[in-house]
């Protein structure tokens, strides 16, 4: 493992612990700090289920992403490792694996001396992790999956979404967004809060309809450019 003593300030605030824990996993939920510094607020937002973890930096005003990583976390004594399947800095520390300790307060995480807090509960249709399958319809065409190294992950858990492009052989990082959706009764409503592309795009509502069918989300409705768009992502176990 590479140079943990810099992860202060490469990654900090990566890895958290929760008082409910289940045979060696966290119990699912996104937790969120605010950092103030001279001249922005930072959010720095941590997502967990069921066994992976993703950590995202960003400011809100201006807007701007910071960072994310993210990977398949174990618990052990009183360390979390993590390892990585996408960072997003990668090019700049070649940080593949990780391994910190945690502290715990309540429902909420204390970590390196700051607070963060846990969203309430919001359970809705599409949480959990989906990777992108292929684009729709269905017509027995060949499909992404688990198997390919080239993956894009959407992670939606308590209102909270986020999309990430990346490579787990070659750790190429080729984008993320997220922030806050809803999804009930077919529609299917991102309201974009950082998105790594683009600062802005933030601020912007994106509308779309959605069906589950088996183990499948098919994800239809207009792109960014109000071309017609028809995704099916496949729900990851």
């Amino acid at each position: 493992m590479k140079a943990f003593s810099s992860l202060k300030t490469v990654i900090p605030l990566l890895l958290l612990f929760c008082t409910k824990m289940a045979l060696g996993q966290i119990e699912p939920n996104v937790f969120l700090y605010e950092e103030q510094t001279e001249d922005a607020t930072i959010t720095h937002e941590l997502k967990v289920d069921s066994g992976y973890l993703i950590y995202t930096k960003f400011k809100q005003q201006p807007p701007e992403f910071i960072s994310t990583v993210g990977g398949f976390y174990t618990l052990e004594n009183d360390s979390i490792k993590v390892k990585l399947e996408f960072n997003s800095d990668y090019e700049k520390n070649t940080i593949t694996n990780v391994a910190m300790g945690y502290t715990a307060m309540g429902d909420d995480l204390t970590l390196n001396g700051n607070t963060f807090k846990a969203v309430p509960q919001q359970k809705q249709d599409l949480d959990g992790q989906w990777l992108f399958a292929t684009r729709g319809p269905d017509t027995g065409q060949e499909r992404r999956g688990e198997a390919q190294a080239r993956k894009t992950l959407k992670f939606l858990l308590n209102g909270h979404f986020q999309w990430i492009a990346y490579h787990t052989e070659t750790f190429r990082f080729s984008g993320t967004g997220g922030g806050a959706f809803s999804s009930k009764d077919g529609k299917y409503i991102e309201n974009i809060g950082y998105f790594s592309r683009d600062n802005n795009r933030v601020g912007a509502k994106l509308d779309f309809n959605y069906e589950v069918k088996g183990a499948d989300w098919h994800h239809t409705g207009k792109n960014s450019k109000g071309a017609p768009m028809y995704e099916i992502w496949a729900r990851r176990d």
